[in-house]
């Protein structure tokens, strides 16, 4: 586990399901973390108690349940989330525009599956710019932004990423200079510039890695 921001911590744990690493996080100022996987090293190696779950799809509910039982808090998701979560987990929706945690408001994106969410974290005093943590729609390998694998697109692939893009070209009215990725390695500053080039781009990028 490691800060990558002044209160933001990012770590990455094998996630058996889908036979990869996938990458959780802890925003402090917000007591939350974000589609959690408990750390290898424990419970213990997280820097204080979080306050909630939040989850940026319902395919995160990942570690979800053992943190909740942990710590006595709730599991937030999306409304739609929670459609698709049914009865395997207790969750206290929230809808696109909610603040979830102090300084973190729900983002609906939508275009992969109707509870692909991200999630905008304000900059505190400090940070140089806040964050966009992001589902499945956008990942990072290899220093590069781009989309999971055709297969898990759906049956009009191009379709999706021209959505994808779309959304993307929404959330840069916001204030963020840093991307945290279910998948893949958070990038810590030019993040703006990043998501700007890479959803203007008429060019599909190269895909990556799996996906939930």
């Amino acid at each position: 586990m490691r800060e990558i921001l002044p209160g933001v911590f990012h770590w990455t744990t094998f996630h058996e399901p889908i036979g990869a690493q996938v990458s959780s996080y802890y925003v402090a100022p917000a007591g939350i973390v974000v589609d959690p996987k408990v750390p290898e090293d424990g419970f213990d190696a997280l820097p204080d108690a979080p306050q909630q779950v939040v989850l940026t799809s319902g395919l995160h509910h990942r570690d979800a349940a053992s943190f909740a039982e942990r710590y006595g808090i709730p599991v937030r998701a999306s409304r739609e989330a929670a459609r698709r979560l049914g009865d395997r987990l207790a969750v206290a929706p929230f809808t696109a525009g909610d603040e979830v945690a102090p300084g973190v408001t729900a983002i609906q994106i939508g275009k992969l599956c109707p509870d692909e969410d991200a999630l905008h974290i304000a900059a505190g005093e400090g940070d140089g710019g806040g964050a966009i943590a992001f589902a499945d729609g956008l990942t990072r390998y290899g220093g590069a932004l781009g989309f999971v694998p055709d297969a898990l697109l759906g049956d009009d692939p191009q379709a999706i990423k021209d959505g994808l893009k779309e959304a993307f070209r929404g959330l840069l009215a916001r204030d963020f200079d840093h991307l945290l990725f279910a998948h893949g390695e958070p990038l810590v500053g030019g993040g703006k510039a990043a998501l700007r080039a890479f959803a203007e781009s008429p060019v599909g990028h190269e895909d990556h890695g799996q996906a939930q």
